[in-house]
């Protein structure tokens, strides 16, 4: 993740599973469950504040949905060759968003550390005067007519995705 004094970058991941309609694969256990030797335990009575904010009651397990494993699924088909790129998958032709770019770059994976080939990363971003485009942002910065704020790409072989957008910038 990216993030400097001037901005913070939220990196919302959706890991898209194959439509499931029927067959076996609908039995395969596609989620790990939570491995709590990794974690620390939640109450801690040698750290204080952990008295007040450890669970005081069992676990609750559930098993995921048909549609959390499954959707919704946007179609990885339907990639255009820009839409990785938020600077100009949304401009006029010639054109490009306002701001400085960067680029956000990592590798998706699994619980067990695996990298995960072939899922869709969706990312929502904020223009460069930190408004999103969307009719309910009250936001006073102006929109940016050549910047979407929405961009997508497919993790490659190795887990690895890249996105370029625009620094955002916000006048205290």
């Amino acid at each position: 993740m990216w993030a400097s004094r001037s901005t913070s970058v939220v990196l919302w991941v959706k890991m898209t599973w194959p439509a499931y309609s029927k067959g076996p694969e609908m039995t395969q256990k596609l989620i790990a469950p939570r491995d709590l030797e990794r974690h620390p335990p939640p109450l801690a009575p040698d750290y204080r504040s952990s008295l007040l904010r450890s669970p005081q009651h069992a676990r609750l397990q559930y098993a995921p949905t048909a549609t959390e494993m499954t959707g919704p699924v946007f179609g990885q088909n339907n990639l255009g060759p820009d839409d990785a790129d938020l600077i100009v998958n949304y401009a006029a032709a010639g054109q490009t968003a306002i701001g400085p770019r960067i680029e956000v770059h990592g590798v998706l994976r699994d619980e067990d550390g695996r990298p995960v080939p072939g899922k869709l990363i969706e990312v929502w971003q904020a223009n460069a005067g930190g408004r999103y485009r969307h009719k309910k942002d009250g936001y006073l910065a102006q929109l940016d007519e050549n910047f979407g704020g929405c961009g997508r790409c497919i993790t490659q072989a190795d887990g690895s995705y890249k996105i370029s957008g625009t620094k955002i910038f916000i006048s205290a």
